[in-house]
């Protein structure tokens, strides 16, 4: 059967039809045009496009009733329609109390992070807002994986007890630093606590104190210890005196206690008025202990003839020693070169202008000053420069543990020292 084609005329008077007479519908309508149901709705669909008029599709309105449908079948439509409308409405409703909740989330959150975002805090936050939001929304818009969140809360309890250890081992810590006067860093505070019984017998440490926990305590507590301002040299050299062969050349290293010595001067200051006084020390190669050493106001040679003449009287004897020095004026005037000989020490020098070849004594100047000057320029009078510098001496010879010593003090490495030699023999 050949298509039926209709004029435009034919169309909009089909169209004016529909609309001018809303009762009949489009069955009716299109049985009177002779017409399918369908293409009448098409063009008045098409003739509403073009004169703008709203659609059902572009208002998003219920489809008009249908005047063939009874009251009873226009009831069950209405009701149908407006049941989806309820549930649309609930479902809008649903996710914007989702949207608000993860904004409230994320309010919370920034105000809880205060700046740190670490995986740590997000789970804590998760833990303290848990009677409030659901843990699954919050692992959702905080990125979490909710196993790792609740692997997290299972080990409360061993991080608690991690925690109590943790300040125990704090308060041992903040003790030595404090007795040290703040000069220990981790490694020396790490030895301190590995010796000390009263860590040791603590039932709140567990076992042996790790380098890298007594770092990490140290460092979240702000526990550092001192550092070193530049050196003032003391060094003035005769260029007329006599130099002596260096018998050490660096090897500062000596198998026998009492065999080798180095000495050195280094400046205290005191005072508003920048005075200061000069330090000489004797200090064993073998032990680390400073052995003799002497105070005063001047730089004169009888400061470092003091030096090692108590340094004498402490062993008893010096006869056979050698004693490293750098070229001083001290060290190679008559004077002390003939204590020397009296003695029965051989001087032994580095080389001019070489700090390294006079290592060990400059180490331990730098140290002395470093732990009792803590970073200030001066002591405040002569008496507490005498009182501080006499006081970490003392603890130095006695307390002070060194790696290469086998983290034993001097005092005790020497009599460990002695007692192996007596039972040799």
């Amino acid at each position: 059967m050949p298509k039926n084609t209709y004029t435009a005329q034919f169309k909009a008077d089909a169209v004016h039809l529909y609309e001018s007479h809303p009762d009949l519908g489009y069955t009716k309508a299109a049985e009177d045009l002779g017409i399918a149901r369908g293409t009448l709705k098409t063009w008045v669909r098409q003739d509403r496009i073009k004169r703008g008029a709203p659609t059902q599709q572009s208002t998003g309105s219920a489809q008009m009733p249908d005047p063939e449908l009874s009251a009873e079948q226009r009831l069950l439509q209405a009701q149908a329609e407006n049941q989806a409308l309820r549930e649309r409405n609930k479902t809008l409703e649903s996710v914007n109390s989702v949207l608000a909740e993860e904004r409230d989330i994320l309010r919370k959150a920034t105000k809880y992070f205060g700046g740190r975002d670490e995986l740590v805090i997000r789970f804590q936050f998760v833990e303290d807002y848990r009677d409030t939001h659901a843990v699954k929304r919050m692992c959702v818009v905080l990125g979490l994986n909710r196993s790792s969140y609740y692997k997290w809360r299972a080990a409360r309890p061993a991080r608690a007890a991690r925690g109590l250890e943790d300040q125990v081992l704090l308060d041992h810590i903040l003790r030595h630093y404090k007795e040290w006067n703040r000069t220990l860093g981790y490694r020396r505070m790490s030895v301190e606590l590995a010796c000390d019984p009263r860590v040791q017998d603590d039932p709140l440490v567990d076992g042996p104190v790790n380098h890298k926990r007594v770092a990490r305590l140290m460092r979240e507590n702000n526990l550092v210890g001192v550092h070193l301002r530049r050196p003032k040299s003391t060094t003035v050299r005769d260029p007329g005196a006599q130099v002596f062969k260096d018998l050490v050349n660096r090897d500062f290293t000596s198998e026998e206690v009492g065999s080798l010595y180095v000495g050195d001067i280094t400046y205290l200051p005191f005072g508003k008025e920048g005075r200061f006084l000069y330090l000489a020390t004797v200090l064993d190669v073998c032990s680390r202990r400073l052995v003799g050493w002497s105070i005063a106001v001047h730089m004169r040679t009888d400061l470092v003839v003091e030096a090692l003449e108590s340094a004498a009287v402490a062993r008893g004897s010096v006869a056979g020693a050698r004693m490293h020095t750098d070229h001083g004026v001290q060290y190679t005037s008559s004077l002390f070169q003939s204590v020397c000989r009296r003695l029965g020490v051989v001087q032994s020098m580095g080389r001019i202008g070489s700090s390294a070849d006079n290592a060990m004594a400059e180490s331990f100047n730098a140290t002395l000053k470093r732990e009792t000057l803590q970073g200030a320029r001066r002591w405040d009078c002569e008496q507490s420069c005498r009182a501080e510098v006499f006081r970490w001496i003392v603890r130095y010879n006695n307390l002070r543990k060194h790696s290469a010593l086998g983290y034993k003090s001097p005092v005790d490495f020497e009599g460990d020292f002695h007692v192996m030699m007596d039972f040799a023999a």
